[in-house]
């Protein structure tokens, strides 16, 4: 029918009554009406008609003028936020399943996201204990080896006292320092393995220790020790340890003259237990004396510790002292040493480097889980944005009435955003349960000691902060989108949702189940990663073996007595003594000529000293040649050498150097053998050049082979016996190489661990949100199922047509989240030399589980859906 001009009459009409932000539309459908009422009863009747209705449904609207005027002022009002938050909780109350979903999945995603944010806070608050934490540095080196930059914290004993005299103006203090290790501290009966460490007096004053008792000067003293609160509560009691004596490695005698309180799991020195001085280390320790005296720059043992001036900056300094160690040892020119310093901030976070020389390790980790947090987070805000708009046609006629009775659009956007706030609210009280209750489970799996920071009022703006954000943002687009609906048009049922009203939430799927998906496959390739390195061989046999710290002169002088006593006990199969354990190495040198070296080729060996015992005890697998060998006196100056140092050297067969000599600065070896490559430092790297040297003065650590024919349990209390006769002033402390070797894999296993528990709470996110949706799409669709349902279909037919759609939002997550996965993934793996490869079955495998928990989580929904008596859905038509 042709449209025309409204009458004069209804124009006026229509202005005395209509609200002006709805009757241009209103004044269009009452025109239609009256059109076709002048057709069916006339003019004069059709007027009446029209002014009836004109009258009734736009009177609420004339009724409520003063009341949309009172609201513009008062929509903030004390009154008005009560009424929203009594709406809001009517709904919430009303739509219980719903709530739920939305509650919980929100209360799961903040619980994630503060946990991980705890963490951050930890990682970033490492060594912040220390007051000067921002002038304090580590003073490290770096050398180049055929092109490849190694960064290192040892350091030549002389550098300290070059520092500290030429550079006074740079630095307040220098601080001499061994690196932490195990000690035995007795006084009286009591006897324990610490770990400490030797230092320089100014220690305490640098690092700003907490003293409980005594001054921080009290290592001055060359004969005193400062004690841990710890430490000394578990050998003096409620004593005052001060003055008392303390007997250090079973050997000097150590007056206590401070205790400090006990350092917080979050330092680097956290497990420095006791501090004895500097001083006292150089008069006990032969070769620390000699490499003092000597000036032996080119002998890198020690640690160097420095507190810059505050005028100072730390890049300044390292351009100053960058070439002083080539400055005094020429004849390390070869490796281009450079000498900088590391400033505390970077301890902790960044404690690795690539070949490049740029900072990396854990500080890629603490991106990665901040990221993991954000997403998911955003999983469950997306939750809670696709049930509200999945139920706004629900919601669709309440707003019409709202409108219809004078509500204005502001007021129905701070109603909706009341409730999101109120669910974000509820669900952050919730969280805050969560983590309380999980922290203790969380520290276990992430190596952490965090406490909830109750008494932060940082952490309580930030909550309130994170509150509003996420209420808003999940919020908006629900009431934005609600509150834009027009009340005629859902009044007369004439209000339709559009075709693309769903592509949000189904975009907002995808984006749930891609994060998810990509979790997945990286927990899997994560995983892959580390049974890689952990089936990879070793090379000796660590089953049944043990080593002990040397750290008392009785066990340094009775080799021989302790090693035959102990195989008259039948306990061991051998025993032997090394510089270091054999899943360790802590000696890298030079100055090796072998017969066809390159003239300008510069080694670095990992150089061991051991006993002739030593293969035999740690299970050696020979290539070619032999064992070391006490019926040969001329092993004494033998050499076994791994197979990457054959490589290395550039022979082709191990027959190739098989009796050949080998010069090490100026004195010949004889190479007896070689072996399979030990793998001694990171499984994720590769085997470095090794040579190993008969040496009984290196001894640093005791290795026994258990008899495999008796219990460990029986054979540890016949070792334990035979040390305590032989030592008797010290605890007989061991451990076992398989667990040594296990912790070369504690960080990969611990990301591992967190990325799988982050993956099952992604994924656990999504598929409430699934499920949620899946339930209000057969609601939604009940009658229509019921149709179905008389026409003839199963319920087969009916499940495929309700998971249909999940399903291909599904596939459309994985398609995208599988190449996202290969590229990050495919670049975490080239961080390590040693690396898994990335199979295909894997990203089907992740496709398919994320399908089939897809289905799992629909199919509920679906065949309750399906299998609803079609009388009962269709009788209220």
């Amino acid at each position: 029918m042709k449209k025309t001009s409204p009458p004069h009459w209804a124009t006026k009409l229509l202005a005395r009554f209509a609200d002006p932000n709805t009757s241009e539309e209103v004044q269009g459908d009452l025109l239609e009406m009256y059109q076709h009422w002048v057709v069916s009863v006339g003019e004069r009747d059709a007027k009446f008609r029209y002014i009836r209705n004109v009258i009734k449904l736009m009177r609420p609207f004339a009724r409520n003028k003063k009341a949309q005027e009172y609201s513009k002022t008062n929509s903030t009002s004390p009154a008005m936020i009560r009424n929203y938050l009594k709406i809001a909780i009517r709904n919430l109350t009303k739509n219980k399943g719903y709530s739920a979903i939305n509650i919980g999945g929100l209360a799961t995603g903040m619980a994630v996201a503060m946990m991980i944010g705890l963490w951050i806070y930890d990682e970033f608050s490492f060594n912040k204990y220390h007051q000067n934490y921002n002038r304090i540095a580590k003073v490290m080196q770096t050398v180049e080896v055929e092109g490849t930059t190694y960064h290192g914290e040892y350091m030549p004993a002389p550098l300290g006292n070059e520092l500290r005299t030429v550079f006074a103006d740079d630095f307040k203090y220098v601080v001499m320092s061994s690196f932490s290790g195990d000690h035995i501290v007795a006084h009286g009966d009591k006897k324990f393995t610490k770990k400490g460490i030797y230092m320089s007096p100014e220690a305490p004053e640098m690092f700003s220790l907490k003293m409980l008792r005594g001054t921080r000067a009290g290592l001055h003293d060359p004969y005193s020790i400062m004690l841990s609160e710890g430490v000394a509560t578990v050998l003096f009691g409620t004593e005052n340890p001060i003055g008392k004596i303390v007997k250090l490695n079973n050997s000097m005698n150590l007056k206590v003259t401070g205790v400090y309180e006990n350092l917080p799991y979050n330092t680097e020195f956290r497990d420095m237990t006791f501090i004895a001085p500097w001083d006292l280390y150089v008069s006990t320790q032969d070769w620390v004396k000699t490499a003092l005296d000597n000036a032996e720059w080119d002998n890198n043992s020690w640690q160097i510790l420095a507190q810059i001036n505050p005028k100072s900056d730390f890049e300044s300094i390292s351009r100053k002292i960058r070439d002083i160690k080539l400055k005094h040892s020429p004849k390390t020119a070869y490796l281009k040493p450079a000498v900088y310093l590391q400033p505390m901030a970077k301890w902790h976070l960044y404690t690795g480097w690539d070949s490049s020389g740029n900072l990396n390790a854990r500080i890629q980790y603490v991106w990665l889980f901040g990221i993991i947090g954000i997403f998911v987070l955003l999983l469950a805000a997306i939750n809670f944005m696709n049930l509200s708009t999945a139920r706004s046609e629900k919601r669709a006629k309440e707003v019409g009435i709202r409108k219809a009775i004078g509500s204005m659009r502001g007021q129905l956007v701070g109603q909706f955003l009341s409730e999101s706030l109120l669910v974000v609210a509820c669900a952050f009280l919730l969280s805050i349960l969560l983590v309380v209750a999980l922290l203790p489970s969380f520290n276990s799996l992430a190596d952490k000691q965090i406490a909830f920071i109750w008494d932060n009022p940082m952490f309580w703006l930030a909550g309130i902060l994170f509150c509003l954000i996420t209420g808003i943002i999940s919020g908006s687009y629900p009431a934005l989108y609600l509150s834009s609906f027009q009340p005629v048009k859902v009044l007369k049922g004439t209000f339709s949702l559009g075709r693309y009203s769903a592509v949000p939430r189904k975009v907002l799927v995808v984006l749930q189940f891609t994060v998810s998906v990509t979790l997945i496959i990286g927990t899997i390739i994560v995983y892959r990663q580390i049974q890689h390195a952990k089936n990879r061989p070793i090379g000796f046999d660590r089953n049944g073996l043990i080593t002990v710290n040397i750290n008392t002169p009785e066990l340094y002088n009775q080799y021989n007595v302790l090693r035959s006593s102990l195989h008259e006990t039948g306990a061991i199969v051998e025993m032997s003594t090394s510089s270091a354990a054999p899943t360790q190495s802590n000696s890298n040198n030079g100055g090796f000529e072998w017969e066809g070296k390159d003239p300008n080729f510069k080694e670095n060996f990992t150089t061991i000293g051991v006993t002739h015992d030593y293969g035999k005890t740690v299970g050696w697998q020979f290539i070619d040649g032999r064992d070391f060998s006490r019926t040969f006196s001329t092993d004494s100056s033998g050499m076994v050498l791994n197979e990457a140092c054959l490589k290395y050297m550039s022979f082709k067969k191990p027959s190739d150097i098989i009796g050949k000599t080998v010069k090490w600065n100026g004195k010949p070896f004889t190479v007896v053998g070689v072996i399979k490559d030990m793998l001694m430092e990171s499984p994720f790297e590769l085997v470095r050049p090794a040579v190993f040297m008969v040496n009984y003065g290196w001894a640093n650590v005791i290795n026994i082979k258990l008899n495999p024919s008796l219990s460990a349990h029986e054979s540890l209390e016949k070792i334990t016996s035979v040390f305590l006769k032989l030592n008797p002033g010290s605890p007989f402390d061991y451990s076992f190489a398989d667990q040594q070797f296990a912790v070369k894999f504690a960080t990969e296993e611990r990301i591992a661990r967190l990325a799988a528990v982050f993956a099952v709470l992604a994924i656990l996110i999504s598929c409430l949100g699934l499920f949620g949706l899946a339930s209000f799409t057969a609601e939604q669709r009940t009658k229509e199922i019921g149709i179905r349902k008389v026409l003839g279909a199963s319920v087969p037919n009916l499940w495929a047509l309700l998971s249909k759609d999940f399903v291909l939002l599904v596939i459309i997550s994985c398609i995208v989240s599988i190449p996202l996965a290969w590229y990050l993934l495919n670049n975490w793996l080239l961080s390590y030399k040693y690396r898994t490869e990335i199979s295909w079955w894997i990203f089907a495998v992740s496709a398919l589980g994320a399908l089939s928990i897809t289905l799992l989580t629909v199919s509920y929904q679906a065949i309750r859906a399906a299998r609803l008596d079609p009388v009962k859905s269709l009788k209220t038509e």
